[in-house]
């Protein structure tokens, strides 16, 4: 049975509006999905009457910036209670303290040169700024795109590089996520139910046993085992990993947009289906 654990829409970084999202996704022939936008849930009420309507399984989830101790790394978090008003005071904190760096950094640019109306793109996202969408609204001035491209030397910028230039380069500001302490998460967690999931966690190398093992002494129940950013090595590794230290695991495609541009993949579910039964112990996510 064909499954994706994470995918995200319009209300974090994605370009879908969930309806959207379900309608690709039943195309695809995806049976149990979970939208996973980062640091907000106000998307899936919609996006679970979409499922349904398709006769597909929705499953509640989000992805989450989580820190422990000088770490910092991504959760998925599914099957909680996400009326929970304490989930919500906490979500909303992360979302003002993001939007307040993503500002801060804006201004910078503006002060280099840049055209942009901070508030007007600002009040686009009402929930979680998408700094790569905020790369597009960056872009589509005139002017920006041109000063843009003299910087970095290439005709067609790619959405990385312009990251790297102007939101992760220390000589104007490093963007930081807006991060939450894992022991805040695993108390709530214990209040409103779940399942909390490491969140492809060979994105940026390997995950050592040690890491893993002090996350499942935290709480985390499981891994994300198959993801396009993992390797297949990896893949080896964290499922033989996961079996060890008895976490069960999971997988999804990490889904965006299409990515237009006469490229030959267009999105991540042309080269990357995952078969729940490859994965020991998604059950408990998805059910049977």
């Amino acid at each position: 049975m064909l499954i994706d654990l994470q995918i995200h829409s319009t209300y974090s970084d994605g370009y879908l509006t969930p309806t959207q999202v379900a309608e690709f996704i039943k195309k695809e022939g995806i049976k149990v999905a979970a939208l996973t936008d980062h640091n907000t849930v106000s998307g899936l009420d919609e996006f679970r009457q979409a499922c349904l309507r398709l006769k597909i399984k929705p499953i509640t989830g989000i992805e989450i910036y989580v820190k422990m101790h000088n770490r910092r790394f991504n959760i998925l978090w599914y099957n909680f209670n996400d009326a929970s008003p304490e989930l919500h005071n906490m979500l909303r904190d992360s979302q003002r303290r993001h939007r307040r760096q993503v500002r801060i950094l804006l201004q910078k640019l503006v002060k280099r040169g840049f055209k942009l109306d901070i508030n007007k793109t600002l009040d686009k996202y009402n929930h979680y700024a998408p700094v790569n969408r905020i790369v597009d609204d960056l872009a589509a001035v005139p002017g920006n795109l041109k000063k843009i491209k003299n910087k970095l030397g290439v005709n067609k910028p790619r959405e990385g590089e312009i990251l790297a230039e102007y939101f992760h380069n220390k000589k104007i500001g490093a963007l930081k996520n807006s991060y939450i302490d894992i022991d805040k998460i695993i108390k709530l967690r214990n209040k409103i139910g779940g399942q909390i999931v490491l969140c492809h966690p060979a994105k940026h190398g390997y995950a050592s046993r040690d890491f893993l093992k002090e996350l499942k002494f935290f709480g985390i129940d499981g891994i994300e085992v198959l993801s396009p950013h993992h390797s297949y090595g990896a893949v080896m590794n964290l499922q033989h990993l996961a079996r060890e230290l008895n976490l069960f695991e999971t997988g999804g495609s990490d889904f965006h947009r299409f990515e237009g541009d006469r490229a030959r993949i267009q999105y991540s579910w042309q080269y990357y289906g995952i078969d729940s039964g490859l994965l020991r112990g998604v059950e408990r996510i998805i059910g049977r």
